[in-house]
């Protein structure tokens, strides 16, 4: 099991190599990107915080999960932290299995755990504000002076 929270680009074509087992016929992948239009703004950077090891843990026991809900593996759960720019990978997924069905399963159920579970924000900043986003659970930071609520703007000083 590989669970990261990192400040580096993510290699997800290192992360197969880790996962792969000469028993494994399938390996599932999701990769989430940056992406420009969010919220009806032009996203020009997102901040993503983490509290790593409660991050960890989490990313830890929803991979424990998966492993005991289908027949796979390995599973590679990887969170960046930082800036990122669109185009960036903020998350990797990777799951191998015996067979497609269990790998594609389990890569879908550990995104939507990592969401909705996983103490993960985001700050989007796009022309003339910026924005926390938070996860289906989780809180804002404890210093973030907008409360976390979803597409609430916090006042201040506009990007570019």
């Amino acid at each position: 099991m590989i669970t990261r929270i990192v400040q580096e680009p993510i290699d997800l074509g290192d992360l197969v190599r880790q996962v792969q087992r000469p028993e494994c016929g399938a390996v599932g992948t999701f990769l989430g990107v940056v992406r420009e239009p969010n919220l009806g703004h032009r996203t020009l950077t997102i901040d993503y915080h983490a509290f790593p090891e409660m991050a960890q843990k989490v990313m830890a026991e929803i991979a424990g999960e998966a492993a005991a809900r289908w027949e796979i593996g390995e599973v590679a759960i990887v969170h960046r932290i930082g800036r990122l720019a669109v185009g960036e990978a903020s998350v990797a997924i990777v799951v191998s299995a015996p067979h497609r069905q269990a790998a594609l399963e389990a890569t879908a159920y550990a995104i939507e755990e990592l969401k909705k579970r996983v103490p993960i924000w985001k700050k989007e900043t796009f022309k003339g504000g910026e924005v926390w986003i938070e996860g289906d659970s989780a809180a804002a930071p404890p210093s973030d002076p907008a409360g976390g609520a979803r597409g609430k703007i916090r006042k201040g000083r506009s990007a570019g």
